[in-house]
């Protein structure tokens, strides 16, 4: 079976999504949920599936190899990014090469890179006038949402969508298709 480490920041619903999938599947668990944010109630919702939790700070991200010595400890298979909004540091890449994905609420390459998250991406989206949108699964590489593609899935774009009724869509295709991806390329 297969260990998957997730990293998220906010809320967590689509670590919750991916948490509850595989509680009873034998491809793989959710080993370790990970967070730079002590109080993102990701950490509330990964106690409550009995996952553990570590909460780090930008230093030890990034100038410490705590982060991949605690990977190490557990065994990591995969590393999932739902909601975290840090760049990837190399010593992570390195030791997880095509082995770091995540997921952007958006068909990338539009609408992607740096600040470009949650409603900044749905606004961005309606005001371009685009008649769809969707979800971009990827590689994770030393760029914001410049890794290769694995999944895209679309909706459209109606003209009374806002980006609260447009992140309503998205959310529905992440949890949808997030889970299933993830499994298929565990299973690869």
């Amino acid at each position: 079976m297969k260990r998957i480490a997730i990293f998220a920041s906010g809320s967590g619903t689509n670590a919750e999504n991916i948490m509850q999938f595989f509680k009873e599947r034998k491809t793989a668990s959710v080993d370790l949920v990970l967070s730079n944010k002590k109080d993102a109630k990701v950490l509330e919702r990964a106690a409550g599936f009995g996952v553990r939790c570590h909460v780090f700070n930008r230093q030890e991200f990034y100038e410490t190899g705590q982060v991949l010595e605690l990977l190490e400890k557990y065994r990591i298979d995969l590393i999932v990014l739902a909601g975290f909004l840090w760049l990837v540091p190399e010593n992570l890449l390195n030791a997880y090469p095509d082995r770091i994905i995540n997921i952007h609420p958006a068909l990338l390459p539009k609408y992607g890179g740096k600040g470009m998250y949650g409603a900044r991406v749905h606004e961005a989206v309606i005001n371009s006038g685009d008649r769809a949108s969707g979800i971009t699964i990827h590689y994770v590489n030393p760029e914001y949402d410049e890794g290769k593609i694995i999944f895209q899935a679309k909706c459209k774009v109606e003209p009374g969508d806002n980006a609260d009724s447009l992140a309503k869509k998205i959310h529905q295709l992440e949890y949808e298709h997030f889970p299933k991806v993830i499994e298929n390329l565990i299973i690869k």
